[in-house]
């Protein structure tokens, strides 16, 4: 569902945080953020969502909650469902990735594995336009942190994830930043 500001400013407090809740599952960020509307626009939604995102980040059970709105990916078959199915992928999420080698998606798989062992969630990253080998240099070079670390590494990286469905959410409205 695409709305515009206009639209999503006028949902009921319940559907508001409905379609909150895809952009991110901590639910006391989209509670915070369907009570601060109405937004005068798009930046001032999203800079919301920051402020708000950055004190939900203090609370591990909100993060947590967020970060099991994601799909693990666990195993060979659906890393290449995911980098090599070009009908549901945008092209410049794909890039470098469609050709992504099968000891490549094997580590891949094993590093987050490994990393769900280790952290106790899942890893999260903004994957848009990093191809498969980028991200497994991302997930190998944080796979050494303490989990206080790896809380504020993911915590960051779902803010960013959050800020582009937001903005997919209001039909990707232009905004300033």
């Amino acid at each position: 569902m695409s709305l515009t500001l206009a639209q999503f400013n006028d949902l009921s407090q319940e559907v508001a945080i409905a379609q909150l809740l895809t952009c991110c599952t901590s639910k006391s960020w989209a509670y915070k953020l369907a009570v601060a509307r109405p937004f005068a626009d798009v930046d001032a939604l999203l800079a919301s969502s920051d402020a708000i995102w950055n004190k939900v980040r203090n609370d591990e059970a909100s993060l947590l909650e967020a970060f099991d709105g994601h799909p693990q990916i666990g195993n060979v078959a659906s890393l290449k469902e995911k980098y090599r199915n070009t009908q549901s992928s945008a092209a410049h999420e794909q890039s470098g990735a469609n050709d992504a080698a099968d000891e490549v998606l094997e580590a891949l798989a094993k590093g987050n594995r490994d990393y769900l062992d280790k952290f106790g969630f899942i890893f999260i990253v903004f994957a848009t336009g990093k191809s498969a080998q980028q991200m497994l240099d991302l997930l190998l070079a944080r796979l050494p942190n303490d989990r206080a670390t790896e809380l504020a590494n993911a915590a960051a990286e779902q803010n960013k994830i959050t800020r582009l469905r937001l903005t997919k959410l209001l039909g990707n409205a232009s905004t300033s930043k």
